[in-house]
């Protein structure tokens, strides 16, 4: 089973090594950790019930084929967040379960450009390295109305790490384009697949988990050491700072006091501002940082401006309008990258605005870098 990097002609299969020790964990009787982490896809959205999402059903594979074993499920899948949101937020979502097999997926909500590239590999090189080390396979799902996503740069991280993927743009996308299914059968909207495009999907990933099963008791191939960064790697460490971790000072906006369920419970241990002039400052040191702030589908909502180490003629917009109408978005805005690596200082302050009734402004958080 040697599948080969295009690009290096390094075998593309490097990483299977972590797979076949995985199975042969779970064949032993072992207890695994079976996790997954991405965007709204992975979530489940359009599926009508978590049973029929693809990650779901390739969880029920691992059940299937080695009952002998103890599975847990953990979904790290959250709508409309990108791999630089992904790479803050893996520890507590996915890795601190200690996962032994993780599917990765980003490439729809990442943009096709060097920063995604960068924060993406900064997912995988988090992963890779946690002690756990898990199995790590990345999933590229596609639009299909367009045909589009960020599977050309993802891949490329793939194939410095050796990491074995399964492309929906290059499989059922494909036989959607030959006219084997309508797009209609496969999704409602262009994007997020019904049950049926989930059961797809799950096809692809369970047809390459079969194949490694097929080569599991093959000879032992030495598992490759973690390479050298290909991007800058600046995310790799990338912390999301809450009220649980940081204290910044109020003027106006308060912290939120109600307490957060789980990891899909979005906006709750953040900083909430009401009205024109409230403020918030941090001081944090870092040479990335973004800001993360709820955009309301519930309109109008309060807007803020940012002010980045006292640079008040270069305020930064934090519109809380959501032009889209699929739910409110934990809008996740950079305002400083590859700076200096040094003590920064936000303000965000609400601004003045003539609204009588407005949805309260909701500071998610920072993640730095």
């Amino acid at each position: 089973m040697e599948e080969r990097c295009q690009a290096c002609g390094k075998k593309r299969a490097g990483m299977m090594q972590r797979l076949k020790e995985c199975m042969k964990r779970a064949k032993g009787g072992g207890k695994l950790t079976i996790g997954f982490l991405g965007g709204s896809i992975t979530q489940g959205s359009l599926a009508t019930e978590q049973e029929k999402t693809y990650a779901y059903l390739v969880f029920t594979w691992w059940e299937k084929t080695f009952p002998q074993a103890e599975f847990s499920y953990v979904n790290g899948g959250i709508g409309g967040t990108s791999s630089h949101y992904g790479a803050a937020r893996a520890v507590t979502d996915l890795l601190m379960y200690q996962p032994d097999f993780v599917v990765v997926d980003f490439t729809v909500n990442d943009e096709a450009d060097s920063f995604f590239q960068e924060t993406y590999e900064g997912v995988i090189r988090k992963l890779l390295s946690w002690p756990s080390s898990p199995a790590v396979v990345l999933l590229h799902n596609v639009f299909y109305d367009t045909g589009a996503n960020a599977q050309e740069t993802h891949d490329k991280v793939g194939e410095w790490y050796g990491l074995p993927h399964v492309s929906i743009k290059d499989t059922i996308y494909q036989r959607m384009k030959k006219g084997e299914f309508a797009l209609e059968e496969l999704t409602p909207d262009g994007l997020h697949p019904n049950d049926k495009g989930h059961a797809l999907a799950a096809g692809e990933l369970i047809r390459l988990l079969e194949r490694a099963k097929e080569g599991m008791e093959d000879g032992k191939e030495e598992r490759p050491a973690l390479p050298s960064p290909m991007t800058p790697n600046a995310y790799e460490h990338a912390k999301r700072l809450t009220i649980r971790e940081i204290s910044p000072v109020l003027d106006g906006f308060r912290a939120d006091t109600e307490e957060k369920t789980g990891h899909l419970d979005a906006f709750k241990n953040g900083w909430i501002g009401k009205k024109a002039g409230d403020r918030i400052i941090f001081e944090l040191k870092a040479s990335c940082i973004a800001v993360q702030y709820r955009k309301s589908v519930t309109k109008p909502a309060l807007s803020a401006e940012l002010i980045l180490n006292g640079d008040d003629a270069h305020p930064v917009l934090l519109n809380g309008n959501f032009e889209e109408d699929w739910g409110d978005c934990q809008y996740l805005q950079p305002v400083l990258h590859h700076g200096e690596n040094k003590k920064h200082q936000i303000e965000i302050r609400i601004l003045q605005e003539d609204i009588k009734e407005a949805v309260e402004f909701y500071l998610m958080g920072i993640v730095i870098a």
